[in-house]
């Protein structure tokens, strides 16, 4: 069989391959950017962008547990002036498909940072990825992402304001998804992101204090996996935009589940803190498992889904 084509357009963009960096595991891409041409990765999503600079969480933010990885970065970013000025740049010069991560506390500020990369146009950007899984310090601390109502109003904020596809990325932290799927895809989202992290938290046996200093982070890694792809098979069967599908994703035969649950592209994200080669090998065990099942192209195992979900 000949060579199996990785090419697919998730949401009219186009991509050389279904695999993606999740948003705050690799930065801007230069450390990726020494180890390989970032232009190999289908994507990548930089890490959440505010308005202004955010300084993040005290300390201790990262910890380790059994299969999985909890961190209260708390979203600390240069904002989007450094981005426009110092990484979309750089990552144009690399000829990487850049999704730019949003990040804010009011549905005005989603907007603005928005506004900020549309006026400056830079042709590295692709998409707009939405972090709704933010306090709303309007609404009294509740994040965007636990309530359909705000979750939908930013959504669509952001699509009167956006040039570029919109991808919204859901939080796992509710008692049923798929109200916030609809919600968001009805308010105008191009395609969805999910899942972000699980809220968790560990405890030092010594102090007898919780490990991280936020108290709790996000919990992410491989212990997640099943919780996500049963999450992206549920918006898929929901929803018809499209779906990229993260968490807990280690190989290309873990990625592949979430392409056969209705996924067209997927992210990685805590498997490149242990290897950051993690991105390659994962599209390489794609076109493996295609060539194995008599797939010529992506687009044709993801058409296959799509005909099955449809009917």
């Amino acid at each position: 069989m000949g060579e199996v084509d990785l090419n697919i357009a998730v949401a009219g963009i186009p991509i050389n391959n279904p695999v993606w960096t999740a948003s705050g595991c690799c930065n801007y891409g230069r450390e990726l950017g020494t180890l390989y041409p970032l232009r190999e990765l289908g994507a990548i999503v930089v890490k959440g962008t505010s308005l202004d600079p955010w300084e993040g969480n005290p300390g201790r933010r990262v910890a380790e547990t059994p299969s999985g990885m909890l961190n209260a970065i708390g979203l600390q970013n240069p904002g989007v002036e450094h981005l426009l000025r110092v990484e979309l740049p750089w990552l144009e010069q690399q000829g990487a498909t850049v999704v730019v991560n949003v990040v804010g506390h009011t549905v005005a500020e989603y907007v603005a940072v928005i506004q900020r990369l549309a006026e400056a146009g830079p042709t590295s950007v692709a998409a707009i990825e939405l972090n709704i899984s933010c306090p709303n310090v309007r609404e009294g601390g509740i994040e965007f992402g636990r309530d359909p109502s705000a979750a939908a109003e930013v959504t669509r904020a952001a699509a009167r304001v956006t040039p570029w596809p919109l991808f919204v990325k859901l939080s796992p932290n509710v008692s049923d998804i798929i109200p916030f799927a609809r919600a968001v895809a009805e308010a105008g989202a191009d395609a969805l992101t999910l899942i972000n992290t699980l809220v968790g938290m560990d405890i030092d046996l010594a102090s007898g204090r919780p490990v991280l200093g936020n108290t709790t982070g996000g919990l992410s890694g491989p212990a997640i996996l099943p919780v996500a792809l049963r999450m992206v098979w549920d918006v898929t069967h929901a929803v018809r935009i499209p779906v990229v599908g993260v968490g807990g994703i280690r190989s290309g035969d873990d990625a592949v589940r979430f392409l056969l649950a209705g996924a067209q592209a997927v992210q990685v994200g805590t498997a490149i803190f242990q290897d950051p080669w993690a991105p390659i090998r994962i599209r390489d065990g794609i076109e493996a498992y295609l060539r194995a099942h008599g797939h010529r192209s992506l687009r044709s195992l993801v058409d296959a889904v799509r005909h099955r979900l449809d009917g």
